[in-house]
């Protein structure tokens, strides 16, 4: 077990990968959280859509430079979100049309977009990552990303926690919703453009969605859901990058897969929401109601 852990640390390379790998975990739970409580876990796919015009356009403009590519990315992205979030206040339709109808147009926009340039395969490494190929500016520039992510989390923690679970009391009290709404959705562009790297655009959902929705089959406050996912989304990602290294599998497909892990035994074996625990509770009230009928049955004979 010792050298099963050690083996990969005796490279640096691995060692700036478990980094990346944890912090990531860490920002996506947190993240993820508030997308599952809001019901907007699957937009948050769709963000990965919006990205790619923005990546099309720096690749030719900018060239390959990975600078330019993230810049694109989160200007994209960023754009995405907000013209989606005003469109959803400002307007008629309803917050999963607005995302809808943006995000498509942006993914169309994206496609046309990458069939111009002159050397695709360069692109395919921001579809599906490669979490060991990071350099020591990705992983400045994801811890960056994670830090900001969990100080705005402790400072908007009341605003976000009351438009999660009571939009209209926010409103009518004075609050920012309108703010609140974008600064959620800006979370979710950042992290998704600081994991491109590490999982690439396809697999960037389970991030944010697995982590959170383990800790939800868990916890039964706010709080602790977002400490359980951030502890749970960090240490599943590193042991899936570890098991991928034994294993020689993809990095991001291994890391996503140790989250899914996880949440399927959670599933199972949940104390209060689990599957079996909730067999055990309907066999149980079945035997006592049955108990109850056959003593109804003794005190009343025919």
């Amino acid at each position: 077990m010792f050298e099963w852990l050690s083996d990969p640390l005796a490279h640096r390379f691995v060692a700036r990968g478990l980094a990346m790998a944890f912090l990531l975990g860490v920002a996506g739970g947190l993240v993820g959280c508030v997308l599952l409580l809001r019901r907007i876990v699957l937009i948050a796919d769709s963000f990965g859509h919006a990205l790619l015009p923005g990546i099309g356009l720096a690749y030719i403009w900018l060239g390959p430079g990975h600078a330019g590519l993230y810049a694109g990315a989160a200007v994209a992205g960023l754009g995405t979100a907000a013209m989606s979030g005003l469109v959803n206040h400002l307007t008629r339709l309803p917050e999963d049309a607005a995302f809808g109808a943006m995000f498509v147009m942006c993914f169309a926009i994206g496609v046309a977009l990458m069939s111009t340039v002159a050397a695709p395969v360069d692109l395919l490494h921001y579809l599906f990552g490669n979490i060991l190929g990071v350099t020591g500016d990705d992983l400045w520039r994801v811890c960056l990303t994670t830090c900001a992510t969990v100080l705005a989390l402790c400072l908007g923690y009341r605003a976000v926690l009351m438009e999660a679970f009571d939009a209209p009391f926010l409103r009518v009290s004075g609050g920012r919703i309108l703010l609140v709404h974008l600064g959620v959705l800006a979370a979710v562009v950042i992290n998704i453009v600081a994991a491109l790297n590490a999982v690439g655009l396809v697999l960037s959902l389970g991030l944010f969605i697995l982590p959170a929705a383990t800790a939800y089959l868990w916890c039964e406050r706010f709080g602790s859901m977002l400490l359980l996912a951030a502890i749970y989304g960090g240490l599943g990602s590193c042991a899936g990058l570890l098991a991928s290294w034994h294993l020689d599998l993809p990095s991001g497909a291994c890391m996503v897969a140790a989250l899914g892990i996880g949440f399927i035994l959670s599933l199972l074996a949940s104390p209060r929401h689990g599957l079996l625990s909730r067999l055990r509770s309907r066999r149980h009230y079945a035997h006592d109601e049955g108990e109850a009928d056959c003593a109804g049955s003794a005190g009343h004979p025919d």
